[in-house]
């Protein structure tokens, strides 16, 4: 367990060994968080997606830092679900989330987000991300932005670019956050 302050907001997360990241909050979600800037993309009743939550730093620090209507969180990993869970309790927004055990997007129900934010596996191969770019598309309102992090950058923003028409890369530290806009209903490339 430790605590940690991002952006002014004070947070307690449970992990355990298996957990991405167990000892704090992992470099690139901060300068993802940095880069999304919630409290000013979110107004009040936009959904959010955090997409392979993890322990939930994203949705639960989304839940607490703005007026959004839900946070949906999800992951493949039963077990992360489960501290998602304890630590939407232990920090006050279980009401304000939903979590969700879900392969990508096979278990999400919801649509029309406002954002989606994701720190996907980017060490194998890119079949994950490659499904939540072109799932999240679909998943996003027209004017919602998602927001990916990553230490790898030619890939990334070709595909978001092929999909999404564009996209915005910012280099901090060692990674690379990625922004892109759905501007229309339809793939870019379509």
């Amino acid at each position: 367990m430790f605590t940690c302050t991002i952006n002014e907001v004070e947070l307690t997360f449970e992990t355990n060994k298996t957990s991405f990241s167990p000892l704090s909050v992992d470099k690139g979600t901060l300068a993802m968080l940095e880069v999304a800037d919630l409290p000013q993309s979110l107004t009040d009743g936009d959904k959010l997606l955090d997409l392979g939550c993890g322990y939930g730093v994203v949705g639960i620090y989304a839940a607490k830092a703005t007026q959004a209507g839900l946070c949906v969180m999800s992951d493949v990993s039963k077990s992360c679900t489960e501290l998602a869970k304890k630590n939407a309790l232990r920090n006050g927004v279980l009401d304000g989330v939903k979590i969700v055990h879900s392969d990508g997007f096979a278990g999400i129900t919801d649509s029309e987000f406002a954002v989606i934010l994701s720190n996907p596996p980017y060490h194998a191969d890119f079949k994950v991300p490659k499904h939540f770019i072109e799932k999240g598309f679909n998943r996003l309102k027209v004017g919602g932005v998602m927001y990916m992090v990553t230490k790898r950058k030619d890939w990334y923003r070709n595909k978001l670019t092929a999909i999404f028409g564009g996209v915005k890369v910012y280099e901090i530290g060692e990674y690379f956050v990625f922004r892109a806009e759905k501007r229309g209903a339809r793939y870019a490339n379509k």
